[in-house]
């Protein structure tokens, strides 16, 4: 089973970001939702399950800066990413593991493939 997780740090406060919401969608379909928890992290989207191809994360961050009375530049942030087919020579991994973090603040924002 792969498993896809993210995690929202506040650049401006240097604390998670607690509370956004995130939407997991494939080929313009959505596939689940669900909100940062108090440490900024979604451990495990509520949805079927995951197979290679590509996904996107929605964070609504616009909702968020609002929350807090701050302008912001970016009304949502969308992360676009693929999850690749095992190798065929590649021994099977029951559980792989996708990490999307998000760095945010007002006016910019940073991603990478976490681990």
């Amino acid at each position: 089973m792969t498993i896809l997780s993210t995690h929202v740090l506040d650049a401006t406060t240097g604390t998670p970001a607690a509370g956004i919401e995130v939407m997991l969608s494939s080929g313009g379909a959505e596939l689940a939702r669900s909100r940062t928890d108090d440490d900024g992290r979604i451990t495990e989207f509520p949805c079927p399950p995951i197979e290679a191809g590509t996904y996107t994360l929605t964070f609504a961050t616009g909702d968020y800066f609002a929350h807090r009375r701050t302008e912001t530049f970016y009304p949502e942030v969308v992360i676009t990413f693929r999850i690749p087919e095992q190798r065929p020579d590649a021994a099977p991994d029951e559980n792989r593991k996708f990490h999307v973090p998000l760095l945010l603040s007002p006016y910019s924002y940073s991603t990478y493939r976490g681990s």
